[in-house]
């Protein structure tokens, strides 16, 4: 049967590490994908949060608003219109854009004024490009200015609403045509519209090359470009038109100013949503524009960052951080130290926002994202698998009531070497070669697997800690992994069942005419360190110390004395529910003093 590999646990953690990366790169360089609405989203909180109530004391808006309309009815006569623009002129306005079509003729008079001064005025005229491609394109008024050739970046058109003919001639033209995003909101405009083989400048580029004056600006961006909206609504001063019309605008309020005629009347149509309302005048669209053409000549405009390379540095941060620590801490901690490096970088997002219009700023969010539910759950996956594995390995030498009891204590690595007090018990059969040598191998290993179950039900029904087999015998301890203040006497006790279990054992060898087992124990109490030892290659608990050896050369002592369970010094001063025999002082051997033996005061004599 064919079978398919898996990849290793770190392949898995690369290619998840590759995964959250590619996530940001992808956000940085694909602006319409499924990201946009939530960069969208991010931006616009941005915008709300940073928009200045500064006063913008460059310009002037005149708003033809609903009481301005309700002292001059719409439609008004191009008179009045004239009549506004000259009275802006003449209180020394630098120059004046109209937000309003002039479709079709109308007073005679009064377009002949306003022809006037589009030809002979720093007045810029509106005209209306429309960028949906339609089946009927919009073909209306008499389409004027643009410079010869399509400039580099320039958004095509396909359509137009200009003014009647006696503005043709007019010297400066602006673009008013928009097309929101997807979800209707109004986030960037054509710097640039091509057409015909001509490009035209949107109305606030058109005004400021026209009236600025000082130092001009290249066309860096001719493209779509985002509007910046750095100023709230508020700071923007404000005349309405009426009061224009009917001389109760001061002089000064104008001087000096560039000014935008539009109208924020509901009557006339003219609104757009916005990331700073859902109904926003058209004009306050222009005035952002030139509020951030006017910055850039002036210096005051924020310096380019890279902040798609910033993003993809973070989200690199992050990512190695997060394979750091996905392995090593719980889940806990890596879920609080993704959502602390979302916080941390929607705060970097905000202060990158308006050096960089580009950068995706949901990127690294969309990796944290992932990496909370890809390498979070995998990770946990891993720690419950090697949780399981470690439970495996603590059963094969621990009784399960005392591996419940380690889960219960939360210990972080119940496995790592320690210092404990422990009590060592060895035991052996004695004479096991004399046994087996004229066995069959089936009968030789029903012998040897009968005689280690007689020592291993004790150990395990005494929550001791089976250390290892050693071919006839065994050796085991208590006090470890879990501290045990009882461990001599439940040693002890292990030592009683033993001889009882070799007692039982005997007697059904001895209805099947077999001769008799006998089992030598050492058992010693004091210091060892208690833990996996083991290598890459192969895991193993155990116990070393000077009481193990100590223990194992009392079982080997054994076999000079009538009783089978020898016990040290140290058992019996930890020992506080047995009796104990003196067996008088022996010298053993690796050791240089003598120390006294003990067994229990009711064992048997050996046969």
């Amino acid at each position: 049967m064919l079978r398919i590999p898996f990849p290793s646990t770190s392949v898995a953690r690369s290619c998840i590490a590759v995964a959250a990366l590619l996530i940001t790169a992808w956000v940085q360089w694909d602006h319409d994908g499924a990201a946009q609405r939530l960069d969208n989203w991010l931006r616009d909180r941005s915008t709300l949060l940073r928009a200045s109530p500064q006063p913008e004391q460059r310009m002037l808006l005149v708003d033809i608003d609903e009481t301005s309309l309700e002292r001059y009815p719409w439609p008004w006569p191009r008179t009045r219109m004239a009549e506004m623009v000259e009275a802006l002129l003449a209180d020394g306005a630098r120059g004046v854009a109209l937000d309003i079509l002039q479709e079709k003729p109308a007073d005679a008079a009064g377009d002949a004024r306003m022809t006037m001064l589009s030809q002979h005025a720093p007045l810029v005229v509106a005209q209306l490009f429309d960028f949906g491609q339609r089946e009927d394109p919009l073909h209306s008024g008499m389409l004027a200015g643009g410079a010869p050739g399509a400039v580099p970046g320039g958004v095509p058109a396909y359509g137009y609403i200009a003014n009647h003919a006696g503005l043709a001639q007019a010297s400066h033209f602006g673009n008013i045509g928009v097309a929101p995003d997807p979800d209707g909101v109004l986030r960037q405009v054509p710097m640039q519209t091509v057409f015909n083989g001509r490009s035209y400048p949107t109305l606030s580029r058109a005004l400021f090359d026209c009236c600025a004056g000082g130092r001009p600006l290249p066309d860096t961006a001719n493209g779509w470009v985002r509007i910046p909206y750095t100023r709230d609504w508020p700071a923007y001063e404000v005349a309405k038109a009426a009061d224009l019309l009917d001389q109760r605008v001061p002089p000064e309020f104008i001087q000096g100013r560039l000014v935008l005629i539009g109208s924020s009347a509901l009557s006339i149509g003219d609104r757009v949503a916005t990331p700073l309302g859902a109904l926003s005048a058209g004009l306050m669209v222009h005035a952002s524009m030139l509020t951030g053409l006017l910055d850039r000549q002036a210096g005051l405009a924020p310096a380019p960052w890279p902040g798609s390379l910033i993003a993809l540095l973070f989200c690199l941060g992050v990512t190695a951080l997060a394979t750091y620590t996905l392995p090593r801490r719980t889940a806990a901690v890596n879920v609080t130290l993704l959502v602390a490096s979302s916080a941390l970088w929607l705060l970097l997002a905000y202060a990158i926002a308006p050096h960089d219009a580009s950068f995706g700023p949901s990127g690294p969010l969309l990796s944290n994202l992932f990496l909370l539910m890809v390498a979070v759950p995998f990770h946990w996956q891993q720690a419950q698998t090697r949780s399981r594995r470690l439970l495996d390995t603590l059963r094969q030498y621990v009784a399960g009531d005392v591996v419940d009891e380690l889960l219960r204590s939360n210990l972080q690595d119940p496995l790592a070497p320690r210092q404990l007090d422990v009590t060592t018990l060895i035991a052996d059969m004695e004479g096991y070669t004399t046994h087996v040598e004229s066995l069959p191998v089936e009968e030789a290993a029903r012998l040897t697997t009968e005689f280690l179950d007689c020592l291993t039900r004790p150990v395990l029904a005494m929550r001791g800690t089976l250390d290892k087999y050693t071919g006839d015998g065994m050796v085991a301890f208590w006090g470890a992994p879990l501290p045990n203040p009882d461990h001599a006497n439940l040693a002890l006790d292990a030592a009683r069942a033993m001889l009882q279990a070799v007692r039982h054992l005997n007697t059904r060898r001895a209805a099947a005419g077999l001769p008799p087992l006998r089992v030598r124990i050492g058992i010693e109490s004091g210091l060892a360190m208690a833990g996996d030892f083991g290598t890459a290659m192969r895991s193993i608990y155990t116990a070393v110390g000077d009481s193990v050896n100590t223990a194992s050369r009392l079982e080997q002592a054994a076999r000079d004395y009538p009783y089978d369970i020898i016990i040290g010094e140290g058992t019996v001063s930890r020992a506080s529910r047995h009796r104990f025999r003196q067996l008088g002082q022996r010298v053993l051997r690796g050791k240089e003093h003598p120390i006294n033996l003990y067994t229990l005061e009711d064992a048997p004599c050996a046969p």
